[in-house]
């Protein structure tokens, strides 16, 4: 049996340059992306059978090939037919449909627990190759901290971790919003600004304001952090949920040095520089915004991504 812990990420920066020119349907993004504290546990026992089976403390998450956790077993006893079913337990606390990547980082934790139990002696690259079949958010949870992700997500380029930073996450428990939606929606409504040549991509790649985030990430100065962060997906999600443009509006007037949507939201978060502030933030926006539909963390930056715990 293995427990593994699947940190949440947050998307510090999220630039949709075009479409993929391979023809996939994808768009070719910039990322920035971050690991914080709030994690699922995700427990793995093994079975005498080839049946693979799900369980999970959060009663609207699908038990099924659904489950991208599901797919990820099936994905590596597909490439491994000698080995026998898993059971799989899933301890929910991020929360669904919100941007973090909660699907994404059960199915890392899947592969490093499959890796351990069916005893596969994968190598971290051919781990990330099952990730990139699995979704594009899938690699980078596996190895977490702070990176950069280009293309769909999958070329990942490790950054220092952040020190002296603080994340207050902010979510709508009634709310969820479709992540192939916002991104259909950007396509319809901002595709005639995309970069249609790999020239032209590369252009709009360095124009686009992330090496400004870059070299704040590599000096540790959060001042510029803060005032670099970029999420293409809010120009098409904030107009359409005014609750999640209220929300990073109240982050800003209660003390955050940053806020913004966690890819394609509605999870909403605000950046401080401390524990300490982090507590009094949430007090102040909890004090704003009433409404015991929203629930709210305060989590510290994530030097890692799926973690074994002890058994």
């Amino acid at each position: 049996m293995y427990r593994l812990l699947a940190p949440a990420k947050i998307n510090l920066f999220l630039q949709i340059v075009g479409n993929c020119l391979d023809g996939s349907g994808y768009h070719e993004l910039v990322m920035v992306m971050q690991a914080v504290s709030l994690a699922d546990r995700v427990e793995l026992v093994p079975r005498r059978d080839r049946q693979i089976k799900i369980e999970c403390t959060h009663p609207a998450v699908p038990c099924d090939q659904r489950n991208l956790a599901y797919k990820a077993a099936a994905l590596l006893q597909q490439h491994f037919p000698d080995r026998d079913g898993v059971e799989i337990f899933i301890e929910k606390r991020i929360p669904m449909g919100a941007g973090l990547a909660g699907g994404s980082t059960n199915a890392a934790a899947v592969l490093v627990g499959l890796d351990l139990l069916w005893q596969l002696g994968l190598t971290q690259a051919e781990l990330q190759t099952f990730a990139q079949h699995l979704g594009s958010d899938v690699p980078f949870c596996l190895s977490g901290g702070t990176a950069l992700a280009l293309g769909r997500g999958e070329q990942l380029s490790p950054l220092p971790d952040l020190q002296n930073l603080t994340v207050v996450l902010g979510k709508y428990r009634s709310l969820s919003v479709s992540t192939p939606w916002a991104y259909q929606t950007y396509r319809q409504e901002f595709q005639h600004l995309y970069a249609q040549t790999a020239a032209a991509q590369e252009k709009a790649r360095q124009e686009g304001g992330s090496a400004t985030l870059l070299q704040a990430i590599h000096r540790n100065d959060l001042a510029t952090l803060a005032s670099s962060l970029r999420n293409d997906l809010q120009k098409v999600v904030l107009p359409r949920y005014p609750a999640v443009a209220q929300l990073r509006e109240t982050f800003i007037k209660a003390g955050a040095i940053a806020s913004m949507m966690s890819g394609s939201g509605p999870t909403v978060f605000g950046l401080v520089e401390t524990m300490n502030a982090g507590y009094d933030l949430l007090q102040r926006v909890r004090r704003d915004l009433p409404d015991p539909d929203l629930d709210l963390w305060v989590c510290e930056c994530c030097p890692h991504g799926i973690q074994l715990q002890p058994s």
